[in-house]
């Protein structure tokens, strides 16, 4: 039995190389050595050694508190390779129970890393041993899943490269880990989000705006304030608390990910933000997105993504010009951005694009675009490419609608007869009386910017689904909240108010139907699984672990459980904190 190889530190690597010629001695090494500037300990083989401990932070000179891994944020890369075993030890040095979650990874659920689902927790002082087979590739991350460790820097990326051939060839690799760090303590921020609603939106319409013809008229605004609603309402915390960070560093420090002209970079995102959403671009350059959520798609060219929190895209770029280019991360709600620079030296810069206008909710937003319902059919989840069963639970009503149209007319937003599991109560501000698909749009924001946006029906799995039955069952789950409460839940519960489980058979094929009745955009993750998107062709429809849930729109998943209990909640950290939390209860064989 050959002994473990020991732990790899790339940058040490990569010192030698440079020791030993740098650039000339470029082209001997792996496409993922070439990343210089990636400035992320890498840590590789069988035995992995992680400790979570308290460091300070600094960005832009101003330095706050963290919560690390081996003393970064983020964290060390951690490198392994489809076919092979890991043991990753993780001591806590904390004060407190911690832990860690293998996002997007196949682990048995006693490994997933979920305190009070799937084991007890990392108590202070303790070591545990995650161990598993690695049974995938793709790009990946980890992070804690206790209390709010994770905003506070408790995330790091994962690369497993593929056991054959890689099929999308590039010449050199980047990770980019996004997030969005505060020197506010983040319960000090739930704290104010509770108190007063809308608390950080600096954006919010003007009487300035309105004379001069702005945004939206005197009646519209009306009746947005008769629902108690805020059109400006995008993202809960902004760029006035939070300052977007590339691999720990902010927008002023230039982060560069180095290149040679002509050559296939490819750049691995990961969204680790607690709550942003990012739009992603790099002006004067096509991407080509080869992977979504580390499952390999069929190539497509775009100008710009959005990129939900906990998801992960794959890029190509390749570069001809000698010169930089700016990669541009914009907050969706345009309060900041994180900025890197690509370019074939250090030190040299883009120009970076200014900020552009903040996106105003809509009605259908709201679920209530009532005249692209009756030119769609409301857009049915289901899809004419998908398999048969309905998308939607049983017993569902037509809504309840009155009025010809929706300005100026009443509606009644409180049709609890269109979804028969939502009970009303505080933590259930509205239900959407006509939610649409909307898995054809970019996103808030990205309607109308004048070059192609990638939705997530331009995805099309890139190997063979490896269940392609039809669905024995469907299933609808609400997604609700009270935005002025900052109360969060699933079918208008919150997992304090007592867990109530989703059940399901080991084996079964189950279509999943996910409803917005919010005006917020929701990423929901589920552990342990991937799940197909019910478009695009039979057998090739796109896998992912997380998906974007649109205001007012709903998405439609197949997907198979596996026996154990696996966590299920929006990955946006303070709605999952607030209660859009639930489990998926695994038991038996369907089979």
């Amino acid at each position: 039995m050959r002994s473990p190889p020991r732990e790899i530190d790339r940058r040490r690597l990569l010192r030698a190389a440079v020791a030993g010629g740098g650039l000339a001695l470029s082209g001997l090494l792996p496409a993922w050595a070439r990343s210089a500037s990636a400035g992320l300990q890498t840590l590789s083989g069988e035995d992995i050694r992680l400790t979570i401990g308290h460091a300070h932070h600094t960005v832009h000179g101003r330095s706050g508190h963290a919560v690390t891994i081996n003393g970064t944020v983020p964290g060390p890369l951690i490198r392994l390779k489809e076919g092979q075993k890991v043991r990753l030890h993780v001591t806590n040095t904390l004060a407190e129970d911690t832990s860690i979650h293998w996002h997007g990874l196949l682990v048995p659920f006693q490994m997933d890393g979920v305190p009070g689902v799937s084991f007890p927790g990392i108590r202070p002082g303790e070591t545990f041993t995650y161990e598993f087979p690695v049974i995938q590739s793709g790009t990946y991350w980890y992070h804690s899943h206790s209390g709010l460790q994770e905003p506070m820097g408790h995330y790091a990326p994962m690369v497993i490269d593929p056991a054959g051939a890689e099929p999308h060839p590039y010449d050199r690799e980047h990770v980019l880990v996004l997030s969005d760090f505060s020197f506010v303590h983040p319960h000090t921020i739930f704290r104010r989000m509770k108190a007063q609603g809308g608390v950080f939106n600096f954006q919010k319409q003007t009487l300035a705006g309105l004379l001069a013809g702005k945004d939206q008229t005197l009646a519209e605004r009306l009746e947005w304030a008769k629902m108690r609603m805020d059109p400006t309402d995008i993202s809960d915390v902004t760029g006035a608390v939070y300052t977007y960070l590339i691999n720990g560093h902010g927008p002023d420090d230039n982060w560069t990910a180095l290149f040679q002209p002509g050559e296939r970079v490819r750049l691995r995102i990961v969204n680790a933000a607690a709550q942003t959403i990012f739009n992603i671009r790099v002006p004067g350059l096509k991407l080509t997105v080869v992977a979504s959520d580390g499952q390999d798609v069929r190539p497509v060219q775009v100008d710009e993504l959005q990129i939900g929190n906990a998801e992960t895209y794959d890029l190509i770029v390749t570069p001809t010009e000698d010169r930089a280019f700016t990669f541009v991360a914009e907050a969706v709600d345009r309060s900041g951005l994180a900025r890197a620079t690509l370019a074939p030296r250090p030190g040299m810069s883009a120009e970076v694009p200014p900020l552009r206008e903040r996106p105003l909710g809509t009605m259908k937003d709201m679920g209530m675009d009532m005249a692209a319902h009756a030119g769609h059919g409301g857009g049915s989840a289901t899809g004419h490419e998908g398999h048969g069963p309905p998308a939607a639970a049983p017993g569902m009503a037509p809504p309840r609608v009155r009025g010809s149209d929706v300005m100026g007319h009443e509606m009644d937003m409180l049709d609890f007869s269109k979804a028969p599991q939502v009970k009303p109560g505080p933590g259930v501000q509205s239900i959407a009386p006509l939610p649409q698909d909307r898995t054809g749009e970019p996103g808030q924001g990205l309607e109308s910017v004048g070059h192609r946006v990638l939705t997530y029906r331009d995805l099309v799995a890139l190997h063979p689904n490896p269940d392609t039955r039809a669905p024995d069952r469907a299933l609808e789950i609400r997604l609700t909240g009270n935005m002025e409460r900052f109360m969060w839940g699933f079918d208008g519960k919150k997992y304090s108010e007592g867990p109530s489980p989703y059940t399901f058979r080991a084996g079964e094929r189950v279509r999943v139907t996910l409803v917005n009745d919010t005006m917020m955009t929701h990423p929901i993750h589920l552990h342990g699984h991937f799940f197909e998107l019910v478009h695009g062709p039979v057998g090739h429809m796109p896998r992912k672990h997380t998906v974007n849930v649109a205001p007012g729109g709903k998405v439609a998943f197949d997907f198979t459980p596996e026996a154990g209990d696996w966590a299920f909640h929006c990955h946006m950290m303070f709605h999952m904190h607030a209660g859009m939390f639930q489990v998926f209860a695994v038991r038996g064989d369907a089979r």
